[in-house]
């Protein structure tokens, strides 16, 4: 299923309230020579310090980078975008911030982050949807879909808040339900 997938190029985590700890998870069991770059939509205060950076980088060798406009894409990088900032996908080399009205009541929007993502990596998309309070990435992933993109939903009944990964397993055709515990593998696989 997912493991033939050796082209993935971009993994795209979307995630809000309840998230964070199953992406410490994840990058505690992370390999250290992945062969595309991870990029973290997290729903966080408008103004809220890049102290995630720094959270995630004690715990993992590979690079976690907060977002700047005009950020170059690079492998085996862990790219953070900051709060308030819409992130944009001008090319597989390019990312670029955008400070647009909040969609689903946020900037950053993981909706707006997927469907970039999915016009500019297509195939070699994989995007995920974490535990969270509103709908924000289900639209994102049916557009990923519709790209031919890899869809994982994290197991609503393991999200510490189930609406957003409840809805989206309701709405999407997906290619994997995952579990906190496995989601690290699952990327390594790739």
């Amino acid at each position: 299923m997912h493991t033939e997938n050796s082209n993935t190029e971009l993994v795209v985590i979307g995630g809000s309230a309840g998230s964070l700890q199953v992406i410490l998870e994840m990058i505690k069991n992370l390999n250290e020579n992945l062969n595309f770059s991870i990029v973290l939509v997290l729903h966080r205060k408008a103004h809220s310090n890049n102290i995630l950076q720094t959270l995630l980088q004690q715990f993992i060798a590979t690079e976690v980078v907060e977002i700047d406009d005009k950020c170059e894409i690079e492998k085996n990088k862990i790219y953070i975008v900051p709060a308030d900032y819409h992130l944009l996908f001008e090319d597989k080399k390019t990312m670029s911030l955008d400070s647009s009205e909040k969609m689903n009541y946020s900037r950053p929007s993981i909706d707006v982050t997927f469907k970039s993502a999915a016009e500019v990596f297509g195939k070699t998309l994989v995007g995920i949807l974490l535990s969270g309070a509103n709908a924000d990435g289900v639209e994102g992933l049916l557009y990923i879909k519709k790209n031919n993109g890899k869809v994982w939903i994290q197991d609503p009944d393991t999200a510490e808040v189930n609406y957003m990964p409840k809805h989206a397993v309701k709405e999407v055709r997906y290619d994997l339900l995952i579990k906190p515990g496995n989601l690290a593998d699952h990327i390594n696989q790739l």
